[in-house]
């Protein structure tokens, strides 16, 4: 991190501070902290402080620990000389992160959010991983309604803005695909007068984005799939990525829109591509006893993403019996009934079978289903035959994570 006076961070008056010195590091967890590291007890934390001084640290007991946390981040940022790139969207930001960070660390040295840490207090916690030879700081930002990007904004102060998709999520946080859009669009308007925003070519969108910055529309991935990988096209060539899913190459092209826009060197982008991997439980695909598999993509799940799960199932499984192991997808409000009867119809249309977990996931009104992820397991263990293809998506509450290694360290 760059170093921070603990007088000086004192004098911001954030809360009970304890410490000396300088602080070079940023952590909420006592287990993390060590010494020039400054720990912010948020969460329950405070019964850990004297943990954290015991290892070295400095500690932090916050008035408002979002507040404290965002003053901590402008802090980092206002002495950084990085450049800043913004990511957010209804679907596939986290994996637009990854590959992102993958293309940009061979050119420039790169720090990227950790995992999902995308809110009020991962975003501070990326900037606090700033070192003062950073070049590049790749922020995601989660958004649970509106005005909560413009907040996020406001500490990171990109001057890149991606959007990777516009979907129906969190509607009743938003009301609508509309409201998305103008939540999603805040990122855009955050910018600034120099800034570049890296957009989907979506008619939802359009209508809030600004006219005087430089917009970079990316269009459909063209893509071939073949021998474990995915070429996709870029600027007339192809560049190949490790993963097998068309929708992972759609956030692959809008990564390399972003990394263009960044002024990278395009002649190292093989090398990026090629080492990237996409954080855990976004697509991980696992062996099955008889040449079957089981991807888990547990992570998360809203209608536009179980639509592209259940249809690189569909594909990558043409030739196995196709099994579809579905929680319910969360934050839809009044339109959750349309949604998941629509993934149900799909699942129907593609011929996969469906094993439905959880009370929400009774709107997917399908033949199987149990109530919890325990209960999940057993059945489809009595379920799965040698050589299947099983997908395993729900929304994170559903806690289906564990299902798939679960199944590929079973044998029948």
């Amino acid at each position: 991190m760059i170093p921070i006076g603990v007088d000086e961070l004192r004098g911001l008056g954030l809360g009970e501070l304890e410490g000396e010195g300088e602080v070079t590091g940023l952590t909420i967890d006592s287990r993390r902290a060590g010494a020039g590291d400054l720990f912010v007890a948020v969460r329950g934390g405070r019964d850990f402080v004297s943990d954290a001084r015991v290892r070295g640290a400095a500690t932090l007991v916050p008035l408002d620990e979002h507040a404290a946390m965002a003053a901590i981040g402008r802090l980092i940022r206002d002495r950084s000389t990085a450049r800043f790139v913004g990511i957010t969207g209804s679907t596939g930001k986290t994996s637009t992160k990854d590959i992102l960070a993958a293309l940009c660390a061979p050119v420039a040295r790169t720090v990227a959010t950790e995992s999902s840490y995308n809110a009020e207090l991962g975003v501070p916690l990326t900037l606090g991983r700033v070192e003062p030879d950073t070049e590049i700081c790749i922020v995601e930002m989660g958004m649970r309604g509106f005005g909560q990007i413009a907040e996020l904004c406001e500490i990171a102060r990109p001057e890149v803005g991606v959007i990777t998709a516009i979907g129906p999520v969190h509607l009743e946080l938003v009301g609508s695909v509309d409201g998305v859009a103008r939540s999603k669009a805040e990122l855009v308007a955050a910018l600034p007068a120099e800034g570049i925003a890296v957009v989907p070519d979506s008619t939802q969108l359009e209508p809030h984005l600004r006219q005087d910055i430089e917009i970079r529309r990316v269009p459909r991935a063209d893509v071939v799939l073949r021998d474990g990988g995915a070429d996709v096209l870029f600027q007339g060539r192809r560049i190949r990525f490790p993963f097998t899913a068309r929708h992972q190459a759609q956030n692959a092209l809008t990564a390399l829109t972003a990394y263009e826009a960044l002024g990278l060197a395009l002649d190292r982008l093989a090398t990026g591509a090629a080492g990237v991997s996409l954080s855990p439980w976004r697509g991980e695909e696992l062996e099955l006893p008889g040449g079957g598999f089981v991807v888990n993509d547990a992570y998360n799940a809203n209608p536009t993403s179980m639509e592209a799960a259940l249809r690189h199932l569909a594909e990558r499984g043409r030739e196995h019996r196709r099994l579809a192991i579905l929680g319910g997808m969360a934050e839809l409000g009044e339109h959750g009934d349309v949604h998941h009867r629509e993934i149900a119809r799909l699942a129907d249309e593609l011929g996969i079978e469906l094993l439905t977990v959880g009370e929400l996931a009774r709107l997917y009104d399908a033949d199987t289903w149990e109530p919890d992820a325990a209960a999940a397991l057993d059945a489809a263990r009595a379920l799965v035959r040698p050589g299947d293809a099983v997908l395993v998506k729900a929304s994170r509450s559903v806690g289906l994570e564990g299902i798939a290694p679960a199944l590929a360290n079973h044998r029948p």
